[in-house]
């Protein structure tokens, strides 16, 4: 199974191992707590057998294996030898240590992840973007914030780990996250029975012309009484058709800065190989059609789409980005507990 991923050394992670002076049963132990600190979904039974595998080459980890590995050894995806970098990618930088006190490090952590934000297109500020992530950061334990309250959207296809940055961002900042899944739902799932459709459908024009609207209108009415309020908020959507529709975008940006609220959308950009693993690992009921028809299902994707309008992207390519916030939040939850 290894032997056909590309830049896979499965001997590095054996050394990183015998580096930390871990048997395999210790590794296996240790694997559980980081994974069970950082909240992954999927605990990882890394039992010794299994590491044993991975370690020879006869397994390659899945993707919570891999966020696992990277928090218990402090490294990055090419750093364990599960991939090669990509070009340009950072792979060798000091992370926090466990026993850290306050010696700013962990701000180091941080930075680095929030640095994964970057200019997509036209005259979109990353710069301003990352600053006021890491004030509001820093401000969740001084008080205060000079900025005008956001409003950022982190669109993207399924599977591209837009909903683990939104994350990050409000474990950063402490905005409230609306997260179009588990926030609509229930009702989508409801109005698709009672249309004579299937409560997991995400495909068909039923779902397009009927349910999808009134989905995204429930999650921007959610965005805009937050807004009203002056309250920064962080929204995840795939937001496909919005973003890549000017006209919408700018009647969004209109409303929120006729309340004083600045709008950013950001695009996280991920790889076809990793989205698959991705949503098969998740096992969610309405990514089944895609699952089983995923050729016919990349036909109507573009992998190569951005929105219409000035945007941010984080470059999510095989994780890179996700594994970064992993890291960042466990050197926060060093210093905050």
């Amino acid at each position: 199974m290894g032997k056909h991923r590309a830049g896979w050394r499965p001997d590095k992670l054996r050394e990183q191992r015998e580096a930390h002076g871990l048997t395999l049963e210790k590794a296996g132990e240790r694997l559980r707590q980081v994974a069970e600190q950082a909240k992954l979904k999927g605990i990882p039974a890394a039992n010794p057998q299994t590491l044993w595998q991975h370690e020879q080459g006869e397994v390659y980890p899945g993707p919570h294996y891999r966020r696992a590995y990277c928090l218990l050894y402090r490294a990055t995806e090419p750093d364990l030898g599960f991939r090669t970098a990509l070009p340009g990618e950072e792979t060798s930088f000091k992370l926090t240590p466990m026993d850290d006190r306050l010696n700013g490090s962990h701000v180091l952590a941080v930075e680095r992840a929030i640095h994964r934000i970057a200019p997509g297109s036209g005259e979109a500020d990353h710069f301003d973007l990352q600053q006021r992530i890491i004030d509001a950061w820093k401000r969740r334990h001084t008080g205060g914030d000079p900025h005008r309250p956001v409003l950022i959207l982190v669109g993207g296809f399924a599977g591209s780990g837009k909903t683990e940055l939104a994350r990050f961002f409000v474990q950063l900042t402490g905005w409230p996250l609306l997260d179009k899944d588990p926030l609509t739902r229930p009702l989508v799932e409801r109005l698709l029975v009672a249309l004579g459709g299937d409560a997991n459908d995400r495909h068909t024009k039923l779902y397009r012309e009927q349910v999808r609207p009134v989905e995204y209108d429930c999650l921007m009415q959610s965005a805009m009484a937050n807004i009203k309020c002056g309250i920064s908020t962080v929204l995840t959507a795939p937001f496909i058709s919005e973003m890549t529709d000017p006209d919408w975008m700018q009647r969004l940006a209109n409303r929120a800065g006729s309340m004083g609220v600045d709008v950013f959308p950001v695009w996280v950009r991920c790889d076809e190989e990793s989205m698959r693993e991705y949503i098969g690992f998740r096992s969610a009921a309405r990514d089944a059609w895609k699952l089983q028809r995923w050729d016919e299902y990349m036909t109507t994707i573009d992998l190569g789409l951005r929105p219409a309008v000035p945007h941010l992207v984080v470059d999510n390519r095989l994780g890179t980005a996700v594994t970064l916030a992993d890291q960042a939040r466990q050197a926060m939850g060093a210093m905050y507990g």
